[in-house]
């Protein structure tokens, strides 16, 4: 007799093939290789730009040094053609304090007499500009714009709430109490005379703690960040003084009034390029528009017409030559972000920075024929 199996027992006999059971896995996303790139090129632009943002914000911090600092370049680099000039007749610490005095009382004398114009002048100046609205709201309540009194009263209240902006933060975000006025002004001086005194030590003070490998890089893209900056700052002198003397002939010549100002308003704006002397001068038109006529004004709108086509044609190239080779469009493109991260500073210092910038950036990636980016090998 066979022995029954418990209930329950189901256990195979040794005969039976267990087949084992399948495990259904479910199939690997696979993203596709393009997506891929672009987020890893994306993640690492983010990184980036975190980076930079850091920058800006620890530079935030220390501004008014960072400002002395560059108004000590631009100084040194106004004075170090006419230290060398002295040197050639004098022992080398009287040239350095002759120039820095030169340059020094050649800046007052400028700013003297170009805001005394502006402070002499000023009450016929703000009468003029009152007389030239008052034509200019005639002018708009006709066709085509149609404009009533409310609406050109608005508007010119924006524009004026946006200068009084623009000079308040020019003012506050430079120096906004006594203390970083001295510390500023003190860094100034110092950042001047040791500029002079022994740039050379001090550059290669800071070479010195760079990788060695990058020793030779760095000093070379040193050397020509600063070749840029000095050209733009002779340059850009030079390029003021002759727009302000040009639109101060133009305006002599078409008997608008107020020329000594209005050439003092071109002087100060042509320190921003292409676009800072055309906008000065097409403020005159608005005052030949109020004390001379229509014909006049429209021929002072040529003159600024001119006067930008020769600065940006003519002069910027002649001038400051490869200090500034930067297309128009990016020229504008920096000073639009100078003044909308850092306001008129921003867009004083945004070209020449902007310029040794990209000096460095053909040099690093070898665009420069003048300067081949040659790898170097590590010592030993």
């Amino acid at each position: 007799m066979t022995d029954a199996q418990p209930p329950g027992n189901s256990s195979p006999t040794p005969n039976a093939k267990s087949t084992p059971e399948t495990v259904s896995t479910p199939n690997p996303v696979t993203i596709p290789a393009t997506l891929s790139t672009w987020a890893g090129i994306t993640w690492r632009v983010l990184v980036v730009l975190a980076g930079f943002v850091a920058i800006f914000y620890v530079m935030g911090l220390v501004s008014t040094v960072l400002i002395a600092l560059f108004l000590g370049a631009f100084f040194t680099a106004l004075a170090s053609p006419i230290r060398n000039v002295f040197a050639k007749v004098m022992p080398r610490p009287l040239a350095l304090i002759t120039s820095i005095i030169t340059i020094a009382v050649a800046i007052a004398v400028v700013l003297f007499v170009v805001v005394s114009s502006i402070i002499n002048q000023g009450p016929a100046l703000a009468k003029s500009v009152n007389s030239a609205f008052s034509e200019i709201q005639t002018w708009t309540q006709g066709p085509p714009l149609n404009l009533t009194n409310d609406d050109f009263t608005k508007y010119v209240a924006d524009i004026e709430k946006w200068i009084v902006s623009a000079l308040e933060s020019f003012a506050v975000g430079t120096v906004s109490s006594i203390g970083e006025l001295v510390i500023g002004g003190s860094v100034l001086i110092f950042a001047v005379i040791f500029f002079m005194s022994s740039p050379q030590r001090i550059w290669n003070f800071v070479v010195s703690w760079m990788p060695t490998r990058a020793q030779k890089h760095v000093d070379v893209s040193g050397q020509l960040a600063w070749d840029s900056l000095s050209g733009y700052t002779r340059g850009v002198v030079v390029v003021a003084l002759a727009d302000s003397l040009l639109v101060f002939i133009g305006l002599v010549i078409l008997q608008v009034p107020l020329a000594p100002a209005l050439a003092a308003i071109v002087f100060f704006g042509a320190f921003i390029p292409v676009i800072g002397a055309p906008i000065a001068t097409f403020f005159a038109a608005i005052i030949a528009l109020a004390e001379r006529g229509p014909l006049i004004a429209l021929l002072v709108v040529v003159l600024t017409v001119i006067v930008g086509s020769f600065d940006g044609d003519v002069l910027q190239p002649l001038v400051m030559g490869k200090a500034v080779s930067l297309h128009p469009l990016a020229i504008i493109l920096l000073i639009a972000i100078g003044s909308i991260t850092l306001g008129i500073i921003g867009a004083l210092v945004a070209v020449p920075i902007g310029a040794a910038i990209y000096r460095v950036a053909k040099y690093l990636t070898n665009r420069d024929p003048e300067y081949p980016f040659l790898m170097t090998k590590p010592a030993g």
